[in-house]
């Protein structure tokens, strides 16, 4: 098992077995580069890449390390069919955006191929088949129209399957998608690493960038990146926001309002080799399930065997469920030869009212400002996306994605999914006047927290391993929605716009850029 720890939570997954990856020092002063890309993921490396293949001086910032966010935290699916449904996509955005679906995220699995051969980066790309199969109570005319609306947005070699047959098991009826591909995400963030920083590229790692400001024409000032610490990076052609949730800019961009966090769970098992053909599987529940294989990190025979799903919304965690058991006994009725499950972890994805990621310019006059976000569960197909989409905006070249991506646009043809996260999100504040999870902290047992009410004040208290006991203001520091604990990453998460916090409250992942408070004043 790996021995690193990651800031995002207490679990890690199996990507980060037997993989080394560059590490980095924080920002030593102030900085100035042609463009500071904000995010090591595969988001914020795709767009630096390109940028420095181009002659661009290009400064990284992030507030962990490489991969450390949800880039390590996937199940490295590279899809070309769209996980809400080219006939969803026709519905709500009109069959010309549903041929800009599947050839963009096309293009990303392409590209992916490509640097990846280019730079030699062994990362264990390959093509495989995707299958989308039925839920238990779907009936194959959901799958016989959702063929006909890929085969109309570009997907002409998608077909129609009476059953797919894995093992003892029939999933039944299911479309195979062709020239589908997985990859080891860690190993190619590794390798585009290298590539930036031989060629010029600066990476620093352990900032937090709490303020982004774009150009000043008035007074010929660059784009500036501030960070929690003190450090400026001016940037001469502008700064790209790439990390999961646009926390710097987030507010004055409105797209809080216009996407939704969630959580996702994935356990890894052990399996023997070949037992499952290596490919990319998916069901039609919502939320769905989602499989694929993986080389074993460790020394020993077989394979894992990943399977996702059971997502919620962030700090809206089930009382009642249980993700990582719910999906080994999911996967154990459908494949019976797994052995022992050797990683669980969970990861947060962005869901857009209407799907579709925001990757472009900022809104609202902000000149030079790009963000990539809402990745909707194909977050490294998007990632890569925004590689090719920001860098060519920033080189001032035409992208035919540009108006397919914009981060300004509203979600027309969303707006019942639009009013309903948003009525969720107006509930949560409900929580101001409950009373508390426990009645005293002595019911908190030691590596747990909990909420507790103490008279008018409501607190987030945290009983450490040791014992120690800390008590915080449990009011997100974005828009003052009061937080939840997460006991399966050990973290505080707000049930409104998906801001998370460390055990002590500090901030890890945006909307919020500011800690909790110390305790003390009314909630």
């Amino acid at each position: 098992m790996s021995t690193i720890n990651s800031q995002d939570g207490q679990t890690l997954s199996s990507w980060w077995d037997g993989v080394e990856i560059p590490r980095f020092r924080p920002l030593d002063g102030d900085r100035s580069c042609d463009v500071c890309v904000i995010g090591a993921g595969i988001a914020g490396l795709s767009v630096a890449y390109h940028l420095c293949n181009a002659g661009t001086k290009v400064i990284v910032v992030d507030d962990s390390q490489v991969g450390d966010g949800q880039s390590g935290r996937t199940s490295a699916h590279l899809s070309s069919e769209w996980d809400d449904r080219y006939l969803e996509a026709e519905r709500a955005l009109g069959a010309q955006a549903a041929c800009q679906i599947y050839d963009s995220h096309s293009k990303a699995i392409d590209t992916i191929e490509s640097i990846a051969k280019k730079e030699k980066i062994d990362c264990d790309f390959a093509r495989v088949d995707g299958w989308l199969f039925l839920g238990p109570d779907d009936k194959d005319q959901l799958l016989l129209d959702e063929l006909a609306a890929a085969m109309r947005a570009g997907f002409f070699d998608a077909e129609h399957r009476d059953s797919l047959k894995i093992g003892e098991h029939n999933f039944g009826p299911a479309l195979r998608f062709p020239r589908q591909a997985i990859f080891h995400p860690l190993k190619y963030l590794a390798g585009l690493t290298r590539c930036i920083t031989s060629r010029g590229g600066e990476i620093f790692c352990g900032d937090r960038v709490n303020d982004v400001q774009g150009f000043d024409p008035k007074n010929n000032e660059p784009a500036k990146a501030t960070t929690q610490r003190g450090p400026v990076v001016s940037a001469a052609r502008g700064i790209a926001v790439c990390t999961n949730t646009p926390a710097p800019i987030n507010d004055w961009m409105g797209i809080y309002t216009k996407q939704a966090a969630y959580r996702t769970y994935v356990i890894a098992v052990r399996i023997d080799k070949g037992v499952v053909p290596a490919g990319l599987y998916w069901d039609t529940l919502d939320p769905y399930h989602y499989v694929r294989t993986q080389p074993l990190p460790a020394k020993g025979d077989g394979e894992l065997l990943l399977i996702g799903g059971e997502d919620h919304k962030t700090g809206q965690h089930p009382p009642t469920a249980a993700p990582f058991a719910s999906l080994e006994t999911w996967g154990r009725q459908r494949f019976p030869a797994m052995k022992e499950v050797l990683y669980r972890w969970s990861g947060q994805v962005q869901e857009p009212a209407d799907s579709v990621a925001y990757i472009g310019r900022a809104p609202h006059a902000k000149q030079g400002i790009y963000v990539a976000t809402g990745d909707s569960g194909m977050g490294l197909t998007h990632g890569t996306i925004a590689g090719l989409l920001i860098s060519d905006l920033i080189q001032g070249k035409t992208n035919p994605w540009e108006s397919l991506y914009d981060p300004s646009r509203k979600p027309l043809g969303a707006t019942t999914e639009f009013a309903k996260e948003n009525l969720n999100v107006v509930e949560q504040y409900t929580k101001y006047f409950t009373g508390g999870e426990v009645s005293s902290v002595d019911e908190i047992r030691p590596g747990t927290g909990a909420l507790i009410r103490r008279g008018l004040t409501k607190l987030a208290v945290y009983r450490d391993d040791g014992g120690v006991v800390h008590e915080i203001s449990p009011k997100c520091t974005h828009l003052g929605c009061i937080v939840s604990w997460n006991d399966v990453e050990k973290t505080w998460d707000c049930p409104c716009h998906g801001a998370r916090y460390d055990p002590l409250g500090h901030v890890i992942m945006g909307p919020a850029v500011s800690d909790l408070s110390a305790a003390g004043g009314e909630v």
